[in-house]
Protein backbone atom coordinates (compact mmCIF):
# COMPACT_ATOMS: atom_id res chain seq x y z
CA UNK A 1 0.00 0.00 0.00
CA UNK A 2 1.43 3.77 -0.64
CA UNK A 3 0.63 5.75 2.08
CA UNK A 4 1.27 8.84 -0.80
CA UNK A 5 -1.64 7.79 -3.07
CA UNK A 6 -4.44 9.87 -3.29
CA UNK A 7 -7.51 9.18 -1.27
CA UNK A 8 -10.43 6.90 -2.43
CA UNK A 9 -13.01 9.26 -4.79
CA UNK A 10 -16.33 9.59 -2.44
CA UNK A 11 -19.54 8.24 -3.23
CA UNK A 12 -22.51 11.38 -3.02
CA UNK A 13 -24.13 8.90 -1.06
CA UNK A 14 -20.77 9.16 1.11
CA UNK A 15 -20.10 12.99 1.15
CA UNK A 16 -23.30 15.17 3.40
CA UNK A 17 -22.72 18.00 0.84
CA UNK A 18 -25.73 20.48 2.03
CA UNK A 19 -28.06 21.17 -1.02
CA UNK A 20 -28.14 24.37 -1.10
CA UNK A 21 -25.16 27.29 -0.30
CA UNK A 22 -24.96 28.11 3.35
CA UNK A 23 -22.68 30.50 5.54
CA UNK A 24 -21.94 29.77 9.39
CA UNK A 25 -20.05 32.71 11.42
CA UNK A 26 -17.21 30.92 13.02
CA UNK A 27 -16.51 32.19 16.84
CA UNK A 28 -14.30 29.27 17.25
CA UNK A 29 -11.30 30.93 14.87
CA UNK A 30 -9.42 33.74 15.62
CA UNK A 31 -7.31 36.06 13.70
CA UNK A 32 -3.47 36.78 14.52
CA UNK A 33 -1.91 39.82 12.10
CA UNK A 34 1.90 39.69 11.04
CA UNK A 35 3.23 42.77 9.57
CA UNK A 36 6.43 44.34 8.99
CA UNK A 37 9.08 44.15 5.86
CA UNK A 38 10.72 40.55 7.29
CA UNK A 39 6.63 39.10 7.76
CA UNK A 40 7.10 36.63 5.00
CA UNK A 41 10.30 35.88 5.19
CA UNK A 42 10.31 34.84 9.10
CA UNK A 43 7.45 32.84 8.37
CA UNK A 44 8.55 30.83 5.79
CA UNK A 45 10.96 29.66 7.87
CA UNK A 46 9.08 28.20 10.18
CA UNK A 47 5.52 26.86 8.74
CA UNK A 48 5.01 24.06 6.41
CA UNK A 49 3.55 25.75 3.25
CA UNK A 50 5.40 28.46 1.10
CA UNK A 51 4.20 31.96 2.50
CA UNK A 52 5.86 33.48 -1.09
CA UNK A 53 2.35 32.28 -2.80
CA UNK A 54 0.21 34.29 -0.76
CA UNK A 55 -1.30 37.19 -1.93
CA UNK A 56 -4.52 38.39 -3.15
CA UNK A 57 -5.07 35.35 -5.41
CA UNK A 58 -3.81 33.26 -3.04
CA UNK A 59 -4.07 31.62 0.17
CA UNK A 60 -2.79 28.20 2.11
CA UNK A 61 -3.04 25.75 4.80
CA UNK A 62 -0.09 25.50 6.49
CA UNK A 63 1.24 24.18 10.46
CA UNK A 64 4.02 24.72 12.91
CA UNK A 65 5.55 21.69 13.99
CA UNK A 66 8.23 21.36 16.82
CA UNK A 67 12.01 21.30 15.93
CA UNK A 68 11.16 17.23 15.90
CA UNK A 69 8.09 17.18 13.50
CA UNK A 70 5.22 16.74 15.48
CA UNK A 71 2.03 19.22 15.20
CA UNK A 72 1.68 22.32 16.88
CA UNK A 73 -0.87 24.25 15.22
CA UNK A 74 -2.64 25.24 11.89
CA UNK A 75 -3.89 27.50 10.21
CA UNK A 76 -4.95 29.45 7.02
CA UNK A 77 -2.43 32.20 6.14
CA UNK A 78 -4.17 35.04 3.26
CA UNK A 79 -3.01 38.42 2.78
CA UNK A 80 -4.77 41.71 4.01
CA UNK A 81 -5.89 44.84 1.98
CA UNK A 82 -3.04 46.31 3.85
CA UNK A 83 -0.07 43.72 2.99
CA UNK A 84 -0.17 42.04 6.15
CA UNK A 85 -0.55 38.27 6.31
CA UNK A 86 -3.69 36.96 8.29
CA UNK A 87 -3.19 33.65 10.47
CA UNK A 88 -6.91 32.34 10.77
CA UNK A 89 -6.66 30.19 13.59
CA UNK A 90 -8.11 28.47 16.32
CA UNK A 91 -9.49 31.01 18.74
CA UNK A 92 -9.14 29.11 22.08
CA UNK A 93 -5.35 28.55 21.08
CA UNK A 94 -4.28 31.69 19.55
CA UNK A 95 -2.15 32.95 22.59
CA UNK A 96 0.07 30.05 22.42
CA UNK A 97 0.21 29.97 18.69
CA UNK A 98 1.33 34.05 19.34
CA UNK A 99 3.83 32.88 21.93
CA UNK A 100 5.69 30.44 19.82
CA UNK A 101 5.93 32.66 17.03
CA UNK A 102 6.89 35.52 19.57
CA UNK A 103 9.71 33.40 20.68
CA UNK A 104 11.45 32.95 17.10
CA UNK A 105 10.55 36.77 16.31
CA UNK A 106 14.30 37.64 17.83
CA UNK A 107 15.44 40.76 15.82
CA UNK A 108 12.58 40.07 12.81
CA UNK A 109 11.29 43.48 11.51
CA UNK A 110 8.14 41.97 12.35
CA UNK A 111 5.11 42.98 14.30
CA UNK A 112 2.70 40.60 15.68
CA UNK A 113 -0.93 41.33 17.21
CA UNK A 114 -4.15 39.56 17.97
CA UNK A 115 -6.67 40.97 15.01
CA UNK A 116 -9.53 38.80 16.39
CA UNK A 117 -12.07 41.26 18.04
CA UNK A 118 -12.27 43.67 14.54
CA UNK A 119 -12.36 40.37 12.00
CA UNK A 120 -14.85 37.57 11.35
CA UNK A 121 -14.52 33.98 10.24
CA UNK A 122 -17.02 33.32 8.05
CA UNK A 123 -17.57 29.47 6.21
CA UNK A 124 -19.60 29.19 3.17
CA UNK A 125 -20.18 25.36 1.99
CA UNK A 126 -23.41 23.51 0.40
CA UNK A 127 -23.86 23.00 -3.45
CA UNK A 128 -23.05 26.68 -5.34
CA UNK A 129 -21.49 28.11 -2.62
CA UNK A 130 -17.88 28.73 -4.72
CA UNK A 131 -20.28 29.87 -7.23
CA UNK A 132 -22.24 32.70 -5.21
CA UNK A 133 -19.11 33.89 -4.15
CA UNK A 134 -17.39 34.13 -7.69
CA UNK A 135 -14.80 31.54 -6.75
CA UNK A 136 -13.54 29.08 -8.78
CA UNK A 137 -13.05 25.40 -6.92
CA UNK A 138 -9.00 25.35 -7.16
CA UNK A 139 -8.17 24.78 -3.61
CA UNK A 140 -6.64 28.34 -1.88
CA UNK A 141 -8.08 30.54 -4.61
CA UNK A 142 -8.51 33.68 -3.62
CA UNK A 143 -9.99 37.71 -4.21
CA UNK A 144 -10.43 40.34 -1.96
CA UNK A 145 -14.06 41.31 -0.53
CA UNK A 146 -14.53 44.39 1.39
CA UNK A 147 -12.59 45.15 3.56
CA UNK A 148 -11.26 41.53 3.30
CA UNK A 149 -10.53 38.33 1.62
CA UNK A 150 -12.44 35.27 0.80
CA UNK A 151 -11.19 32.17 -0.45
CA UNK A 152 -11.66 28.59 -1.69
CA UNK A 153 -10.77 26.11 1.39
CA UNK A 154 -6.99 25.25 0.73
CA UNK A 155 -7.74 21.64 1.43
CA UNK A 156 -10.30 20.31 -0.78
CA UNK A 157 -12.65 23.04 -2.82
CA UNK A 158 -15.43 20.59 -1.52
CA UNK A 159 -15.42 22.27 1.73
CA UNK A 160 -16.50 25.04 -0.11
CA UNK A 161 -14.76 28.91 0.77
CA UNK A 162 -13.89 31.14 3.81
CA UNK A 163 -14.12 34.65 4.14
CA UNK A 164 -12.42 36.91 6.51
CA UNK A 165 -13.94 40.42 7.09
CA UNK A 166 -14.94 43.05 9.48
CA UNK A 167 -18.23 41.38 11.60
CA UNK A 168 -20.60 44.57 9.85
CA UNK A 169 -19.12 44.00 6.45
CA UNK A 170 -19.43 39.68 7.12
CA UNK A 171 -23.35 40.05 7.91
CA UNK A 172 -23.74 42.08 4.62
CA UNK A 173 -22.34 39.75 2.32
CA UNK A 174 -23.79 36.83 4.03
CA UNK A 175 -27.61 38.70 3.48
CA UNK A 176 -26.78 40.24 -0.15
CA UNK A 177 -25.71 37.30 -1.24
CA UNK A 178 -28.62 35.02 -0.19
CA UNK A 179 -26.77 32.53 2.03
CA UNK A 180 -28.53 30.22 4.18
CA UNK A 181 -27.19 29.82 8.15
CA UNK A 182 -25.52 26.66 8.45
CA UNK A 183 -25.08 25.09 11.82
CA UNK A 184 -21.22 23.99 13.07
CA UNK A 185 -22.29 20.50 12.95
CA UNK A 186 -23.27 20.39 9.24
CA UNK A 187 -19.93 21.88 8.51
CA UNK A 188 -18.27 20.12 10.72
CA UNK A 189 -19.71 16.23 9.31
CA UNK A 190 -18.64 17.39 5.86
CA UNK A 191 -15.25 18.19 7.04
CA UNK A 192 -14.64 14.66 8.69
CA UNK A 193 -16.21 12.92 5.86
CA UNK A 194 -13.46 14.53 3.64
CA UNK A 195 -10.41 13.16 5.78
CA UNK A 196 -9.81 17.14 6.81
CA UNK A 197 -8.74 17.43 10.60
CA UNK A 198 -8.94 20.93 11.88
CA UNK A 199 -6.81 21.96 15.65
CA UNK A 200 -6.84 20.36 18.92
CA UNK A 201 -9.85 18.58 18.41
CA UNK A 202 -8.46 16.29 14.84
CA UNK A 203 -5.14 16.77 15.99
CA UNK A 204 -2.55 15.74 19.51
CA UNK A 205 -0.20 18.63 19.66
CA UNK A 206 2.94 17.66 20.58
CA UNK A 207 2.52 14.06 19.10
CA UNK A 208 0.34 14.16 15.70
CA UNK A 209 2.49 13.19 12.41
CA UNK A 210 1.97 15.90 9.47
CA UNK A 211 2.39 13.09 7.63
CA UNK A 212 0.12 10.79 9.18
CA UNK A 213 -2.30 13.94 9.49
CA UNK A 214 -2.83 13.81 5.82
CA UNK A 215 -0.92 17.51 5.25
CA UNK A 216 0.53 15.92 2.57
CA UNK A 217 -3.01 14.88 0.50
CA UNK A 218 -4.40 18.32 1.65
CA UNK A 219 -1.93 21.19 0.08
CA UNK A 220 -0.88 21.55 3.73
CA UNK A 221 2.71 20.76 2.95
CA UNK A 222 5.36 22.55 0.02
CA UNK A 223 7.98 20.45 -0.92
CA UNK A 224 9.95 22.86 -2.73
CA UNK A 225 10.51 25.70 -0.38
CA UNK A 226 13.11 24.93 1.61
CA UNK A 227 13.51 24.38 5.71
CA UNK A 228 11.13 25.07 8.18
CA UNK A 229 11.07 24.24 11.15
CA UNK A 230 10.45 20.23 11.88
CA UNK A 231 11.44 19.73 7.77
CA UNK A 232 13.80 16.74 8.50
CA UNK A 233 11.14 14.56 10.04
CA UNK A 234 8.93 15.04 7.91
CA UNK A 235 10.62 14.85 4.46
CA UNK A 236 12.56 11.44 6.12
CA UNK A 237 9.04 9.89 6.47
CA UNK A 238 7.81 10.75 2.89
CA UNK A 239 11.12 10.02 0.85
CA UNK A 240 11.48 6.92 2.82
CA UNK A 241 7.90 5.38 2.95
CA UNK A 242 8.18 5.58 7.11
CA UNK A 243 4.44 6.38 7.38
CA UNK A 244 2.66 3.27 9.35
CA UNK A 245 -0.01 5.07 10.65
CA UNK A 246 -3.15 7.19 8.57
CA UNK A 247 -5.80 9.82 9.77
CA UNK A 248 -8.59 8.44 7.72
CA UNK A 249 -12.35 9.58 7.55
CA UNK A 250 -15.34 7.15 8.72
CA UNK A 251 -18.47 6.65 8.94
CA UNK A 252 -20.34 6.15 12.62
CA UNK A 253 -23.42 3.47 13.11
CA UNK A 254 -24.09 4.20 16.63
CA UNK A 255 -22.91 6.64 19.22
CA UNK A 256 -20.47 8.61 18.68
CA UNK A 257 -16.87 7.32 20.24
CA UNK A 258 -14.90 9.51 22.10
CA UNK A 259 -11.45 10.51 20.89
CA UNK A 260 -9.00 8.63 21.97
CA UNK A 261 -11.26 5.42 21.65
CA UNK A 262 -9.48 2.71 20.32
CA UNK A 263 -10.80 1.10 16.97
CA UNK A 264 -10.60 -2.83 17.31
CA UNK A 265 -10.17 -5.52 14.28
CA UNK A 266 -11.55 -9.00 15.54
CA UNK A 267 -10.95 -7.93 19.02
CA UNK A 268 -7.45 -6.21 18.35
CA UNK A 269 -6.00 -2.55 18.44
CA UNK A 270 -6.20 -1.62 15.01
CA UNK A 271 -6.29 2.42 14.94
CA UNK A 272 -7.89 5.22 17.38
CA UNK A 273 -10.63 7.83 17.23
CA UNK A 274 -9.98 11.24 17.27
CA UNK A 275 -13.07 14.01 16.14
CA UNK A 276 -16.31 13.16 15.71
CA UNK A 277 -19.92 14.86 14.24
CA UNK A 278 -22.67 13.90 12.56
CA UNK A 279 -22.04 10.32 11.94
CA UNK A 280 -18.27 11.16 10.36
CA UNK A 281 -15.34 11.19 12.33
CA UNK A 282 -11.26 10.14 12.05
CA UNK A 283 -9.66 7.92 12.77
CA UNK A 284 -5.77 7.03 13.37
CA UNK A 285 -5.44 3.77 11.79
CA UNK A 286 -2.40 1.46 11.72
CA UNK A 287 -1.99 0.65 7.82
CA UNK A 288 -1.33 -2.83 8.13
CA UNK A 289 -4.46 -3.35 9.91
CA UNK A 290 -6.26 -1.64 7.40
CA UNK A 291 -4.98 -3.98 4.80
CA UNK A 292 -6.20 -6.79 6.37
CA UNK A 293 -9.58 -5.35 7.42
CA UNK A 294 -10.72 -5.27 3.66
CA UNK A 295 -14.92 -5.31 4.38
CA UNK A 296 -14.75 -6.76 7.88
CA UNK A 297 -16.30 -4.39 10.33
CA UNK A 298 -14.41 -2.28 12.95
CA UNK A 299 -15.83 -1.32 16.49
CA UNK A 300 -14.82 1.45 18.67
CA UNK A 301 -16.66 1.64 21.70
CA UNK A 302 -20.15 1.08 21.23
CA UNK A 303 -20.12 2.25 17.16
CA UNK A 304 -19.94 0.23 14.10
CA UNK A 305 -16.65 2.19 11.94
CA UNK A 306 -16.49 2.04 8.14
CA UNK A 307 -13.72 3.60 6.19
CA UNK A 308 -14.70 5.60 3.90
CA UNK A 309 -11.41 6.59 2.17
CA UNK A 310 -8.16 4.43 2.03
CA UNK A 311 -4.72 5.36 2.82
Amino acid sequence: MQSGAAPRTFLAMDLPLPPEPLALADASRGILALSGEEARSFLQGLVTNDVMRVGPDRAVWAALLTPQGRYLHDFFLAEAPDGAIWLDCEAERRQDLMRRLTIYKLRAKVRLADASEGLAVVRFFGAGALERLELPSEPGAARPLGGGIVFTDPRDARLGARAILPPAEAVQVVQQLGFAPGAPGQHAALRLALGVPEGGRDLEPEKALPMESRFDLLNGIDWQKGCYIGQELTARMKYRALVKKRLLPVAIEGPAPESGTPVLLDGEEAGVMRGAAGGYGLALMRLEKVEQAGERPLTAGAARIRMLGTP
